[in-house]
């Protein structure tokens, strides 16, 4: 296509795969496109715009590209999503410059979110990245495709090999340990010595005729949530035609890179100025038990070993992660349900809102989603419904971990959890009062917050279980410890510090049975008693810290903390 008004031609170079064995992509077969922006007075490619996995997801673009270097696509392992190569590794996608090579992608880099590193955002191949995407077995009528009587030429060796295969993403545990991408087949245009296909290039008018592909549609072998199962069903069709499509006859608008866009329209007419275009994104962790906190009793999150998919219910098309970053573009202003899933891990789910034009919403705590394998999850439930006040938000704060969960609540909500956390359940009504509840999951599957509400009584009843807990683990820590024994000093600063933490769950249950009877003037003399009891805590701990395990020393700190936030919340408090 040539511009009339510009010196700009776009060569579009669409390729077909006619099957996929992929995990989050609901279509089996689909047309990749490779743009080429050149200017024609010198002869110069100004950009190169590769579709990677989904509309929804960043494109791959590479601006003011060497005329020199010819572009390559790197196809997934059983899959037509793909990435752009441009620089000297040929078989390897590269996100960064390495080793003085350039990267493969100029995109923005997404900073300014704490769970997500600084990295371009583009889909590129997670195997060339150090992480794995899971295949799926698909079927036909109920039944894998090598079982079909229809399909008598197709064998279960025609799909992707059994290590990277799942079967069924409900019936794992666990994230599955998965290798990385090995290299394959090289098509060519014109054929060299490294050239396993040659092919021929088509003017795509000869194929316009095609109106649409029909036929037999392939399924899932595994589960789609409940959440989601209809509309996703919906959502398994047949590809659409390229010459249908807005990008086939307006090039521009595949250019998913604002500052891409920016630099043509700053150079040519005919291309105009970029569209504030909505994102959500979140980094997504996993949840795992932490060496340094009491067995069972904090967590930490981590990189997550495999990429997961997001997907809003509101629009489902699914998109899968990439370096474990969720990406969801053009979303309409609104309200939306973002889930996030995978194989071997409870799914996630909360509400986002996105309320202008070109904005960045984070979705998650800070920017981050942290989901927990299917063998450690604990599902925590919250039923705000017979609450005395119009509950607004849920959130979930681990001793170790910090905060890890914090939506808005409309109705019944559920949480999944690992079982080896200790958690302060936050909620919070239209009032912006707070109410916190403690929650030690265990060896359970699930757990319930009873009666959630928020004011000084439940504030206050939190504080008393929290220092009465603590306390009872500062006790036990010592009389653990064979040395304190023979050391009179260091058992009493343990038995002091025990005795303190016992004393503010005193004055907080106190302040809790006030608040209860309604009586304002006692329950705040009892949170005062609190406050000025938790700094008798802290010199208490600071003596025996070093008569106690660091796990437990560590804990206390971390609960210490907690502790005087929410007795500043329950002084505070209007509400009894």
């Amino acid at each position: 296509m040539e511009y009339e008004s510009s010196p700009l031609a776009v060569v579009q170079f669409w390729f077909y795969s006619a099957f996929d064995q992929f995990t989050t992509n609901f279509h089996w077969h689909d047309w990749e496109l490779l743009q080429v922006f050149v200017d024609t007075d010198t002869d110069r490619p100004q950009l190169y715009v590769a579709s990677s996995h989904s509309r929804k997801v960043p494109n791959n673009e590479f601006l003011d590209p060497d005329p020199d270097r010819q572009p390559r696509i790197l196809s997934e392992l059983g899959s037509h999503s793909s990435g752009l190569s441009v620089n000297d590794d040929e078989q390897r996608f590269q996100r960064f410059s390495l080793d003085g090579d350039l990267a493969d992608v100029t995109n923005s880099v997404l900073d300014g979110v704490e769970a997500i590193a600084a990295i371009p955002m583009a889909y590129g191949l997670p195997r060339d990245e150090g992480l794995a995407l899971p295949y799926v077995v698909p079927e036909l009528d109920g039944a894998p495709i090598y079982e079909h009587d229809d399909l008598p030429s197709v064998t279960a060796g025609d799909l992707v090999a059994d290590d990277l295969t799942v079967r069924s993403f409900d019936a794992l545990q666990s994230p599955p340990q998965l290798p990385q991408r090995e290299t394959g087949v090289r098509f060519d245009y014109e054929e060299t010595d490294d050239t396993d296909v040659a092919y021929a290039l088509r003017p795509s008018a000869d194929l316009e005729h095609i109106a649409e592909f029909t036929g037999p549609q392939l399924s899932f072998e595994f589960a789609v949530p409940q959440f989601a199962e209809d509309a996703v069903a919906g959502h398994i069709t047949t590809t659409g035609v390229p010459w249908t499509s807005e990008r086939y006859d307006n090039p521009a608008a595949d250019i998913s890179e604002p500052k891409h866009r920016q630099a043509l329209a700053d150079r040519y007419e005919a291309i105009g100025e970029p569209s504030p275009v909505n994102q959500v994104v979140a980094g997504v962790t996993t949840a795992v038990s932490d060496d340094d906190a009491p067995d069972g009793e904090g967590l930490l999150t981590e990189s997550s070993p495999l990429e997961l998919f997001a997907l809003f219910q509101s629009d489902p098309v699914a998109v899968p992660t990439f370096n474990g970053v969720a990406a969801v573009r053009d979303v309409p202003e609104g309200e939306h349900t973002l889930t996030v899933n995978g194989a071997g891990v409870e799914p996630h789910s909360e509400t986002v809102r996105v309320t202008g034009e070109g904005e960045t919403v984070t979705a998650g705590v800070e920017g981050e989603i942290p989901v927990v394998a299917r063998e450690n999850s604990v599902k925590l439930e919250v039923d705000p419904t017979d609450a005395d006040s119009d509950l607004t938000a849920l959130a979930v704060e681990d001793d170790f971990a910090g905060r890890l969960y914090d939506a808005p609540l409309s109705g019944p909500d559920a949480v999944y959890v690992h079982e080896g956390g200790a958690y302060t359940t936050e909620v919070r009504d239209s009032d912006d009062e707070v109410g916190a509840f403690r929650v030690n999951p265990g060896d359970g599957e699930r757990v319930r917050v009873e009666n959630p509400r928020t004011g000084k009584a439940p504030l206050a009843s939190y504080l008393a279980d929290v220092a009465s807990e603590t306390s009872a683990q500062v006790a036990a820590a010592g009389d653990a410890d064979d040395d304190t024994e023979h050391d009179g000093g260091r058992q009493n600063a343990v038995e002091g510090l025990s005795n303190a933490l016992e004393n503010v769950a005193a004055a907080a249950q106190r302040a809790a049975d006030r608040a209860e009877a309604g009586d304002r003037g006692n329950a705040e003399q009892a949170l005062d008693a609190v406050a000025r009891r938790l700094e008798r805590v802290a010199t208490r701990l600071a003596e025996a810290r070093d008569a106690m395990p660091d796990d437990v020393a560590r804990a206390t700190d971390n609960r210490l903390a907690q502790a005087r936030r929410r007795t500043g919340q329950a002084r505070a408090a209007d509400k009894l």
